[in-house]
C-alpha cells in the first residue's frame, strides 16, 4: 500500500497546521537526561499535556470544527469520548460559538467529566465503553441533524493530530525514533504520515496497555481480550479506526503492550523528574521505552506525553502504589506483647533507623492468639527498598516477629 491511497497526506497536515496555528499551543519538546540515562536512550519529551485541555486531541477536533459549513455550525456538533477528545471539541466549540454535545462512557473520570461540561457542552453518559457510545452518538446525530466528530476516524481529525509530528521533528531535528500512544489510532496516523513522508527512515512505534491489545490483535491476528480496567482509559479502545487499520502496518515499526503496573510507574517517574503530571494514556509511551530499552537503546527517541487530565485521587493512589513497589512505603505487622511501653519502644527503633511512621493500628481481636497479645500494623516510609530492609531487621534483631503486608516490592 502506498502513501497515496492514504486519506490524509503531509500536505493535508501541513495545511492543518496553518488552520489551527495562534489557537492551539506550540507545545514544548524537551531532552530529558534523567529518564535517558535510566533508560539507555536519548529521551526526548514532546509535552501534549500542556495544551490548553491538557491533551493533544485539541488539534484534531480544532481542524475539524473548521472545515464545517454554516448550516452544520448552527445545527452543532456531537462527539463520544472518554474525555479528551470531549474537552477539545467542547473548548473549540465553545470558542467558535457551535453547539456541541458529548457522548461519554460510564467511568470517565470525574475531572474529564467536569471540565468538558465547564466548556459549554451538553453530557450524555451513554454507554458502557467507547463502543456504545458511538452507537448512541450516531442515534443523537441522526435524530438532531448534529455533526458527528468522530475522534479518531476521520481525516480531517488525523490531519489535525499530525502537525504535532511536523513540530516535534521541527524542534528536534535529530530524532530517529517515534513513540506513541495508541487507542483508535488517529495520533500515531497522522505522525506517522508527517514523520515518514519527511524522515523516510524513522521508526514509530505504537504502544497500547496490555488490557487493550485491539491494534496489536490487527496487525499480528492474535485473539487477546479487550476487557478489564486499566489507568489509560484515554487508549482503552475495542475497536481501532478503519483509516489506522490502514496506515499503521505500512507505517508502523511495531505496537507494544504496557502492563499496568509499568503505566503506573511511568506516571511516578514524569511527575517525580520531569515535574509534570501525565495521565495513564500520556506515559504510555515512556512505559513501553522503560519496559524495552534493548530496543531503543543508542536511539534518539522522541515519546509523546499525550494528556495530562487524571483525577487527583487516582493520582494520589498511583503514587502511593509506586511507593510500596519500590520499596520506600511499607507495611509491617509486628506481633507484640499488649503491654504499656511497647510500642514506643518500636517506633525509637524505626525512628533510630531513620524510618517515619506514616500510620499506626493495633489488632486485638485475633482469636487465635492470647488475649494480652496484639498485633500492631504500621505504614512506614523509607529511603529505598534496601532501607526498608535495614529497619525489618533492626526489628528482627530487637526480638519483634515481624511480617510483610500490603502491596510487595518487585
Amino acid at each position: 500500500m502506498t502513501r497515496a491511497t492514504f486519506p490524509v497526506s503531509l500536505a493535508d497536515i501541513q495545511a492543518a497546521a496553518r488552520a489551527i496555528a495562534g489557537a492551539v499551543e506550540v507545545t514544548p519538546a524537551r531532552h530529558s537526561r534523567t529518564l535517558s540515562a535510566i533508560a539507555g536512550t536519548e529521551i526526548f519529551l514532546k509535552f501534549e499535556n500542556m495544551q490548553f485541555t491538557a491533551s493533544f486531541k485539541e488539534r484534531g477536533a480544532l481542524n475539524r470544527l473548521l472545515a464545517l459549513p454554516e448550516d452544520e455550525r448552527k445545527r452543532g456538533v456531537i462527539a463520544m469520548s472518554a474525555g479528551n477528545h470531549a474537552q477539545g471539541v467542547a473548548y473549540h466549540a465553545g470558542r467558535l460559538g457551535v453547539p456541541a454535545t458529548i457522548v461519554m462512557p460510564e467511568g470517565t473520570p470525574f475531572t474529564k467529566v467536569k471540565h468538558t461540561r465547564e466548556f459549554g457542552a451538553h453530557i450524555v453518559i451513554g454507554g458502557a465503553n467507547l463502543s456504545e457510545c458511538y452507537v448512541r452518538a450516531k442515534a443523537l446525530a441522526a435524530e438532531h441533524g448534529y455533526t458527528l466528530i468522530h475522534p479518531y476516524d476521520d481525516p480531517l481529525v488525523i490531519a489535525g493530530q499530525g502537525t504535532a509530528a511536523l513540530e516535534f521533528l521541527t524542534q528536534v531535528p535529530e530524532l530517529d525514533t517515534l513513540v506513541v500512544p495508541v487507542g483508535g489510532g488517529g495520533l500515531i496516523s497522522g505522525m506517522a504520515i508527517a514523520a515518514r513522508t519527511l524522515r523516510p527512515d524513522i521508526r514509530i512505534y505504537g504502544v497500547e496497555a496490555k488490557l487493550y491489545p485491539s491494534m496489536h490483535n490487527m496487525l499480528t491476528g492474535d485473539m487477546l481480550p479487550c476487557a478489564g480496567q486499566t489507568i489509560a482509559e484515554g487508549i482503552a479502545v475495542k475497536d481501532p479506526g478503519t483509516i489506522a487499520q490502514r496506515i499503521i502496518p505500512a507505517l508502523a515499526s511495531g505496537i507494544l503492550l504496557v502492563s499496568e503496573a509499568d503505566i503506573e510507574a511511568a506516571v511516578v517517574k514524569l511527575l517525580e523528574i520531569e515535574k509534570t503530571v501525565a495521565e495513564g494514556a500520556g506515559a504510555a509511551a515512556l512505559a513501553a521505552v522503560l519496559a524495552n530499552r534493548e530496543l531503543f537503546r543508542g536511539r534518539n527517541t522522541g515519546i509523546v506525553v499525550s494528556g495530562g487530565n487524571i483525577d487527583m485521587r487516582l493520582l494520589s493512589n498511583v503514587i502511593l502504589r509506586e511507593l510500596a513497589r519500590e520499596g520506600r512505603i511499607v507495611s509491617l505487622v509486628i506481633a507484640i506483647e499488649d503491654r504499656p511501653g511497647l510500642l514506643a519502644r518500636v517506633a525509637s527503633i524505626i525512628g533510630d533507623a531513620g524510618g517515619n511512621i506514616l500510620e499506626v493500628s493495633h489488632n486485638r481481636l485475633m482469636t487465635g492468639a492470647s488475649a494480652k497479645s496484639a498485633d500492631l500494623g504500621l505504614v512506614i516510609e523509607a529511603r529505598d527498598a534496601t532501607h526498608a530492609a535495614e529497619i525489618e531487621a533492626r526489628l528482627v534483631a530487637a526480638g519483634f516477629a515481624v511480617r510483610r503486608a500490603g502491596p510487595q516490592t518487585g
